[in-house]
Parts: C-alpha cells; structure tokens; sequence
C-alpha cells in the first residue's frame, strides 16, 4: 500500500463501484481511481469508457493485487495493464541498469504496440521506456538501460541475451507483465521465463495475461504468482458477436479467384489475410498486386524495419491489404480494419480467434472470410469445436459454379511455386482422337505438322491410291547401286529448304497427296519424298 499512497490514488479506491448482480454497470474512467494527468491522456486519446476487461483490472492492479486475466483478443486488455502502470510508476527514481518494471512479449510487434501505448497514455508522466527487442541494433537498447528506465518492454529472447552479457540487472523490478502466455507457450518461450521470474525479487507484483489457460499456463501461475485474481470477461474460444463470420468451400486451386471476388464485392475497405506458410504469403501478395490490388505483405522471413516500414503503410492507408503469417495474428491493432480472410484455415484452432479477432476491435464490426479446401476440413472442424460455434457456409458463384476454375495467370503461379497440376486441369481423353483415328485431309492441311511436314493423306486417298509395300528385308543384304537421276528428277526430288517450302505451300495450297514411301528412309523422318542415290549422311555437315 505504501506504493499506492505514494501515486496518489488511494481515494479513488475507496470510492464503492457499480455493481449490480455481479455485473458491471456503465462507468467512466473518472470512476476507476486513475490520476487527473492520466485521465487528460486517456480523454485525448478519444476514450470515456471502459471495456469490461479495463474495468475490472485496473483498481485491482492499483491495489498492488496478481492478477490472471482472461480475455478474447481486441478486448483492450493492454490499456488494462499500462493505464495502471502509469499511475503506479509515476513516483520512483530511475538506477542505471535496473529497470523498475518488465513487460514480456512473445513477438516485436506486440512489444511495439505496446510501447505505443505508453507513449500515447504516458505523454503528460516522466516515464522513461526501452524496447529490447530483436532484428535491430543492440547498442542503442544498452546506451537506454544505462541511463535508468521505468518500464522495459521486451521479448524474452534479447532480454536473456542482455541477461547474460552483463547489461541488464532485475533485482530492482518490482512489476512484471507476462503477456499473451498462451502464445509463449506456443513458442518455446516458457522455460525463458521461468528463468526470468527466478531472478526477478520474490516480493513483485506480477500480472499474467492469456486468451487461453492451458495446464502448463496455469502451472506457470500457480508457480510464480501469490493469491492472484481471476478476470474473465469472455470465454477466450467464444463467439464475438461483433464479427460476422463465414466460410468458403473451395476447391485448392479456386483459392485466389475466390479471395478476388471477395475483395471486389464485400465492401471491403481494408483487409488483412492470414496464410499458414511464409512462401504463400510473399506468392499471394505479389498475385493480388498482378491483379491491381494495393497489397503489402509481413511475415517472419522480413527483417525488423521491413515489417516495421510495411505495417505504417498498412496504418497510414498507402496500402489497403496485407498479407500476413502468424507472426502477426496476435498484437496488430490497426484501427479499422472492416475485413480478415483466412486464406489458410490455421492449423491451430486457437490462431483461428488471435486472426479474426484484428477486425471488430474497439466496439466496431467486422467480417470475416475461411476458405476452406477439402484439406482443410479437419482444421475448420477443430475450430468450430473449440469456439462452439457453428461457422455459416457461404456459396460464392462465379459464372454460374460455386467453385471457379482458376485464372490462366493463377495456374502458372502455382506451377511456379513448385506445385503440380490437378489432374482435372489436364486435357480429357474424350478430347483426343481414338487410337488409330487420323483427321480428315481438309483438317489435316490446315495445321502445319512439327518440322514443315507435309501433311499426309487421308484414309480414304489411301484406299484409293496404289502403294508399294516394301519386301522383308533378308539377312545382311548386298548393297544396291540405284541409277543416277536426271537432272529434272533430281531437282524434283530434292526438297526445298525451309523458306522456300513455307512459300511454295502458301502458293499452291498443302492438300496434294504425298505417297508414303516404299522404302524406310536414311534421312529425317520429315522427308516424305524417295530417297536419291546422291544424298549421304556425313559428320561434317
């Protein structure tokens, strides 16, 4: 409590709360205890009420209680923990090297927007923050804790590289925020923090943040947290009523003209689209730019101010859509964001919630789209069990199909992109002549055949014609001088060149009949004609 007579906010704790059955009535922020410096900062921002998850958190954090909060993505929990934050931390001095509160992000977008959030609610407070992330310059995080922080909002990774050079000392922390847990879990991250928890001091208040509470999240509380309160203002796997969800049943092939569609006829004006792989992401922003839409894309494969340079151009409005992985599917708050598509239904269910939950935040709503191919059947079954909620099925028609055949342009990307063509894209058998069928002479003659042949008679000119059939040939036979022909045979017989066949054959037409020769022939298989005795086949022509 000495801590929270020092802030300056013990009357507003005292005040009673409106409560009614358990339930919270409509209440401002002026009822919450925060000082009048953080209310002007919190009415500049263009906020006067609470979202539940707020409203429950912070008198609690300002009674220096644990907490374990509960709460789907887009409820504003982060501004549950810096608002109090702010107010707590707005006495005390600075030492070098020991930062005096820890934020844990499992990802430098989230860590980002979270320092966003101080500098936006901090503004009228002398806070100091360092951001200890990596993918940039260590030198500049160093020179920070050098000269004292107040808060140091970090990903687990840098901060125990920095732990163990030396840099950084945490005996002095006596706030810790473990956010997104659930995440950390997914990530491999645990074990970092619970090395990190161990040196922190024993007496700290520590504030545990997750959508979901898996056992080994709940574990991790029962370990380094002391008499926590549980804040749950909804169901982490619920339905959020302020999105309107749909799935697509596509064919794999009809993905990216389904998506097109979409985004030309669903009122979309911004949009973000989560895909499973990094590969797909980069292919899938590139085919949407082919197309003339404004797309960026941001994935892991990216170094930090890349991601950093393309997410301002999503915020600033230079493009309209970004193709995203995971990486981003938890942290991003981007206001105004009318439309998530799940290119990929996500693997895990739980991402399934973290990726619509970008869209409908803040009290507005949203749509969002699931394409769904027959590999994907058992991912959108593990989703609607988890949520429990049924996802209505949308036909998309185009020309008449519910799934459309993909653009020309759109198979040659995946062809590209190392995948094979479905067996359905390859021309039918019904569409081949039968074995043994030729065309007519008339069809024949109007395709040239592979290397300026002439085209062959037809069946019926066959028929009709004499031909010599040549004799079984006997066993090493003696070679047969063929007289020398006349000069008038022999420029008969000789074939044109290439130029002069095209042009005699657009002279007098392609249809004369062509004898199919008695003999096999020693020369290409593109000389129909008799063979000459003059002609010889040497390795130096």
């Amino acid at each position: 409590m000495r801590r929270i007579a020092q802030s300056g906010v013990v009357v507003g704790l005292l005040l009673p709360f409106p409560f009614y059955s358990g339930n919270l009535l409509r209440m401002k922020f002026a009822d919450l205890g925060l000082s009048e410096e953080l209310l002007k900062s919190v009415i500049d921002a263009g906020y006067d009420e609470p979202t539940p998850i707020q409203a429950q958190c912070i008198p609690s954090v300002l009674m220096m209680r644990d907490i374990i909060g509960i709460a789907q993505t887009g409820t504003g929990k982060t501004a549950g923990f810096v608002l109090p934050m702010i107010d707590i931390l707005a006495h005390g001095r600075r030492r070098a090297l020991m930062p005096r509160s820890l934020i844990l992000e499992p990802t430098r977008e989230l860590a980002a927007q979270v320092a966003e959030n101080f500098e936006k609610y901090g503004k009228n407070h002398d806070l100091k923050m360092a951001l200890l992330i990596g993918g940039v310059q260590m030198g500049d995080q160093v020179k920070a804790l050098q000269d004292g922080v107040d808060v140091l909002i970090a990903t687990p990774g840098r901060l125990m590289d920095l732990f163990e050079r030396g840099k950084i000392l945490l005996t002095g922390c006596d706030l810790l925020v473990i956010d997104e847990a659930d995440r950390m879990l997914d990530m491999g991250f645990i074990p970092d923090i619970e090395t990190i928890c161990s040196k922190l001091p024993a007496t700290r208040q520590t504030l545990l943040f997750s959508a979901t509470m898996p056992p080994p999240i709940k574990k991790l509380a029962d370990k380094f947290l002391s008499n926590p309160k549980s804040i749950e203002v909804a169901r982490p796997a619920s339905n959020n009523t302020s999105i309107v969800q749909h799935k697509v049943k596509v064919a794999s092939r009809a993905k990216r003209e389904v998506l097109r569609h979409l985004l030309r006829t669903d009122n979309v004006t911004t949009a973000i689209i989560f895909a499973n792989r990094k590969t797909t992401v980069r292919e899938l922003a590139k085919s949407l730019q082919s197309h003339g839409f404004s797309a960026g894309e941001i994935h892991g494969d990216m170094d930090q101010s890349a991601r950093n340079a393309e997410l301002q151009k999503f915020k600033d409005g230079a493009i309209d859509i970004l193709c995203a992985s995971d990486v981003a599917a938890r942290g991003l708050d981007v206001k105004g964001v009318s439309h998530v598509f799940n290119f990929d239904t996500p693997w895990h269910p739980d991402d399934y919630v973290h990726r619509i939950g970008r869209t409908g935040r803040g009290g507005a709503t949203g749509r969002a789209f699931t394409l769904v191919a027959p590999e994907d059947a058992e991912a959108i079954d593990n989703v609607e069990k988890l949520t429990g909620f049924k996802i209505p099925e949308m036909v998309v028609n185009l020309g008449g199909s519910a799934v459309p055949e993909p653009a020309r342009g759109d198979q040659a990307e995946e062809r590209s992109a190392g995948g094979r063509r479905a067996r359905t894209e390859r021309p039918g058998r019904s569409d081949r002549p039968a074995r043994g069928e030729r065309p007519a002479a008339a069809e024949q003659s109007e395709r040239p055949a592979r290397g300026e042949r002439r085209p062959r008679t037809s069946r019926t000119e066959r028929d009709a014609e004499p031909v010599a059939v040549a004799a079984p040939a006997a066993p090493a036979p003696a070679p047969v001088k063929r007289p020398e022909p006349s000069p008038a045979t022999r420029a008969e017989a000789t074939p044109p060149k290439a130029p002069a066949r095209r042009a005699e054959a657009a002279k007098e037409g392609s249809n004369a009949p062509q004898r199919i020769p008695a003999q096999p022939s020693p020369v290409a298989s593109d000389w129909n004609g008799p063979v000459p005795g003059f002609l010889h086949v040497s390795a130096l022509n």
